[in-house]
């Protein structure tokens, strides 16, 4: 599957659209209220690309798969976590889908350093091995 990467000409028509928030290169961030707005307007027999192109959007430039994967997933969001779910970014490092560390319950914690210590053994077997390997390959 390829990615769309946007261009910055691309980029500055989608920022002029009411109903985008924020666009970068690999991705548009739209409004709460789009979002809820479009939801509605499925409910009420819309299609995906109906609704995105009524809002302003050229489809040749976000993709013609965009309305509909965009529904789905909203839906979904919704489904979850109410009108809530669609005003909070759930996507990437700052997502309120992970825990931050001081948040983990000490029994995760302990899970997790458990992992970290089996990952930091085998990499000092490894590198073990490998001067092994080196001091054979001197004597040689």
């Amino acid at each position: 599957m390829k990615r769309l990467l946007f261009t910055e000409e691309q980029m500055r028509k989608l920022e002029e659209n009411p109903n985008v928030h924020h666009v970068t290169e690999a991705a548009i961030t739209y409004t709460p209220a789009f979002k809820l707005e479009a939801l509605k307007a499925y409910k009420q027999g819309q299609t995906p690309s109906e609704i995105f192109i009524r809002a302003g959007f050229d489809l040749d430039i976000i993709g013609h798969k965009k309305p509909k994967d965009s529904l789905k997933r909203w839906r979904e969001t919704f489904e979850l976590y109410g009108e809530e779910g669609l005003a909070t970014e759930r996507r990437g490092k700052s997502s309120t889908g992970r825990k931050p560390a001081g948040q983990l319950s000490a029994e995760e914690e302990l899970k997790r350093a458990r992992a970290q210590i089996k990952l930091l053994e085998a990499q000092v077997d490894m590198l073990k091995k490998l001067e092994a390997l080196e001091r054979q390959k001197k004597k040689r």
